[in-house]
């Protein structure tokens, strides 16, 4: 499990092919790698992967051809991700709580600067827009944000100048495919009220 709140960007510094999957390097500077073990969970954009190798400030993790088939953002050496280390039982929770199990891909179409924050509206599948409601919890490219507003299939939050200085949001533009995680207490809340 994770928070959704951000402890370094990292830099993908190789993506190897493997046998339709892939092998990725990455390196990171802030995330605190000394209590980093090998099978340990990190969140790379979002996605929960398995550390498989360690070596000061890199780590090394294997992505299946699934995961790439349900996620954006792992395929491209050079690429900066957000990185989180799995919770602790004691640790503080800022955010919500996250899985790494990235739902679905969702589409930017807008990004506007308001002065004091950036307005960032999102499309998202349909399968997963009911999910999605105000005052509720998002994760988006692994980054914990509150819903301010919906209709229909599209949402939007609102990013404060500390959240684009400490993530890779600042670097969207309207086009851009982002991963997206609905609240874990909604896929229950709905799987509650269905007879089996």
């Amino acid at each position: 499990m994770f928070s959704g709140i951000i402890a370094d960007v990292g830099i993908i510094k190789r993506a190897q092919d493997r046998n339709g999957g892939l092998r990725l390097s990455v390196s990171t500077l802030e995330l605190g790698m000394d209590d980093v073990k090998l099978g340990d969970s990190i969140a790379v954009n979002g996605i929960c992967l398995t550390v498989v190798e360690r070596l000061g400030y890199d780590f090394t993790v294997d992505v299946s051809r699934e995961t790439l088939n349900c996620t954006v953002g792992l395929d491209r050496q050079g690429a900066r991700v957000n990185l989180e280390k799995a919770l602790r039982l004691s640790d503080r929770i800022g955010g919500h709580l996250v899985s790494g199990h990235v739902d679905g891909v969702g589409e930017v179409v807008q990004f506007n600067d308001l002065g004091e924050s950036w307005l960032l509206a999102v499309r998202a599948p349909h399968a997963l827009a009911k999910y999605i409601a105000v005052k509720g919890s998002i994760t988006i490219n692994g980054v914990s944000l509150t819903v301010n507003h919906v209709a229909g299939c599209e949402f939007a939050v609102n990013l404060i100048p500390h959240t684009l200085a400490v993530t890779t949001l600042n670097e969207l533009k309207v086009g851009a495919m982002l991963n997206l995680e609905i609240d874990l207490i909604a896929r229950y809340v709905e799987r509650m009220q269905t007879s089996i």
